[in-house]
């Protein structure tokens, strides 16, 4: 039997600690960590399940959007960026606008 403790530490997270009090993170704290890291692997799905955390989905603008994808939420904010292609990974300055975008809004 699994002997889980809950803590709250100061933002107000709340962060679960296993039976040998090691922290475990949700998908969610493990996208937003990868994400802070600025991994050059990063890819554009990832971004799509991330901002679906936040409540942000894909705005279709017609047949063809071209490679300039919006997100937007519920409270019509709207976050833009450029999908890559051909590649699937995002480049520096893409991982760079993403976390601004989202310390901007307070989501991270």
């Amino acid at each position: 039997m699994f002997n889980l403790q809950l803590y709250l530490v100061a933002n107000v997270q709340l962060i679960i600690y296993n039976y040998e009090r090691k922290p475990v993170m949700s998908k969610k704290a493990k996208l937003i960590a990868r994400l802070l890291s600025k991994p050059s692997d990063f890819t554009f799905d990832e971004t799509i399940r991330l901002l679906g955390y936040f409540g942000y989905s894909s705005v279709t603008t017609g047949k063809t959007s071209g490679s300039r994808v919006t997100f937007a939420n519920s409270d019509n904010d709207y976050i833009r960026l450029h999908k890559p292609h051909p590649r699937n990974n995002l480049l520096s300055y893409q991982i760079d606008d993403l976390v601004e975008a989202l310390k901007v809004r307070g989501l991270i």
